[in-house]
C-alpha cells in the first residue's frame, strides 16, 4: 500500500522534532523510531551511517544550534513523497523569533517498514 499525504506529514513532523527534541533519551528513541538501523545520512560534507552515529549528529546539531544558537526546526511546507521517496522543506528559525537562519531540503528513502534508509541534506540558505 502506498503511503498518503497524512503519512508524508507525520514522517516530517516526527522527524523535525527529533532536532528540537531535549532530552537525550528521548532524542535516541526518535532516532531509532525514524531511521532504519542501516540508515546512511549525508549532507554535503559528511556521512553517518548507522543509528549510532546519527543519534551523534542529531545531538550535535542540537546542541549547536537549538541548544546554544537559540534556534528551532520547522517544516517551510507540507511533505511531500512518492514511490519511497520523501522531501522535507525545512527551516531553522529564531525561537524568539524572525527571519530563518538557514533552510533546506532532506530527501528520504525509505525501506519497506517506512523507516529512513537514506536521507539526503541540501541546504538552499
Amino acid at each position: 500500500m502506498m503511503p498518503d499525504a497524512s503519512d508524508f506529514t507525520e514522517l516530517a513532523e516526527r522527524y523535525i522534532a527529533a532536532w528540537n527534541e531535549p532530552d537525550p533519551a528521548a532524542r535516541r528513541k526518535a532516532v531509532t523510531e525514524i531511521w532504519s538501523a542501516s540508515a546512511r545520512s549525508c549532507t554535503s560534507g559528511a556521512e553517518y551511517n548507522g543509528h549510532a552515529a546519527i543519534e551523534t549528529r542529531v545531538a550535535e546539531a542540537h546542541d549547536k544550534w537549538v541548544g546554544q544558537g537559540g534556534y528551532l526546526f520547522r517544516s517551510r511546507r507540507a511533505a511531500e513523497g512518492h514511490h519511497g521517496g520523501v522531501r522535507i522543506h525545512w527551516e531553522m528559525v529564531p525561537a524568539a523569533g524572525g527571519a530563518a537562519a538557514s533552510a533546506g531540503v532532506q530527501f528520504l528513502i525509505l525501506d519497506d517498514e517506512d523507516q529512513v534508509r537514506y536521507d539526503y541534506q541540501f541546504i538552499d540558505k
